[in-house]
């Protein structure tokens, strides 16, 4: 979100503390969900609240920053942007959650360095009981993305895929829409800069597999020099090919995983399972989940009937067309 506004030029300032302690201080209620980053933003009466949730924070800056959009104009293009922003979010986070707490190497790196982001200057003993704690908690929260040693060998295949998929696709244009950053860009990007900045793991494995997503992700950080223009967008109807090998990634594992989460939700069972390429998958089921399985379709829904009919011929054959329920 940060590069985000970077790109956008929106003017902002950034609190580097716990947020509950930062809203406490404010007078301002916590959310309901406590996630990061936590945006402070005023509303109709210009009484502030606290807004955690990406997606509609993207869309909001849109309606009141109408300069450097991230949001493609053409309603085809801008229903895959939310596709893959979706997915970004909802799955890759996956890959980012698993490699950090999965293996040992990761866990000892997170569990040393994120107490000292918290303060550089903690005492040893103090950190030593910090990293014990954050380790401890993160490793027993692996069930929540659905990481465990059935899963482990099917996440990160996926994450391999997705960087093969990345590196062709970078072949034909910098960014996932074309010449200019969309919603989606910034939604892996935040994703990416864990998987290739943070952790050792995916790091050397994005290093040997895509060194495109490398410098893609390093690039992403700071857009400010670009000046987009609207043909910058890629054409909805010359797509390279290569942008479908990025959401067969999204039909393969994702999809299957959204439409179990609903049907679980559906008949009241508190865990899913589904085939997720090929290997049996067992996860918590989650309302929020169901609500993106919802907006999407509400995006394509709410698309002419000629645009419809235009992302289901882009859609077919990636096994993404299976989100669209009718």
């Amino acid at each position: 979100m940060i590069a985000l506004m970077r790109y956008r030029r929106i003017p902002y300032a950034i609190i580097w503390d716990d947020p509950a302690t930062v809203l406490s201080q404010m007078g301002i209620a916590k959310p309901k969900v406590g996630l990061l980053p936590t945006f402070v933003l005023p509303d109709d009466t210009g009484k502030l609240h606290a807004l955690c949730d990406s997606t509609p924070i993207i869309r909001r800056l849109e309606a009141e920053y109408k300069d450097r959009s991230v949001i493609p104009a053409d309603p085809v293009l801008a229903f895959i942007d939310y596709l893959l922003e979706d997915f970004a979010d909802e799955w890759v986070t996956k890959y980012m959650f698993h490699y950090r707490w999965h293996p040992q190497t990761d866990i000892d790196n997170a569990g040393t360095l994120l107490p000292l982001f918290q303060k550089i200057n903690l005492p040893q003993e103090q950190l030593a009981q910090f990293k014990r704690y954050v380790t401890e908690r993160q490793v027993g929260r692996l069930h929540v993305v659905g990481s465990n040693d059935v899963t482990a060998p099917v996440i990160d295949a996926s994450y391999k895929r997705l960087l093969s998929a990345m590196e062709a696709h970078l072949t034909e244009q910098p960014f996932l829409l074309g010449q200019r950053p969309g919603a989606c860009d910034f939604a892996l990007y935040g994703q990416l800069t864990q998987l290739v900045g943070f952790d050792p793991t995916p790091r050397a494995i994005t290093h040997h597999i895509s060194p495109r997503t490398v410098a893609y992700t390093g690039l992403m950080e700071d857009q400010t020099g670009l000046e987009p223009e609207a043909t910058d967008w890629t054409n909805s109807d010359d797509v390279p090919e290569t942008l479908k090998g990025v959401l067969k990634e999204v039909g393969r594992v994702y999809v299957p995983a959204l439409l179990a989460n609903a049907r679980a939700l559906q008949a009241g069972e508190k865990q899913w399972q589904a085939e997720i390429d090929g290997s049996r998958w067992t996860q918590q089921t989650f309302n929020y989940q169901g609500k993106c399985l919802q907006w999407i379709n509400a995006q394509y829904q709410g698309l002419s009937e000629d645009d419809r009919t235009r992302v289901d011929s882009f859609l077919e054959g990636t096994g993404c067309e299976r989100i669209i329920i009718e």
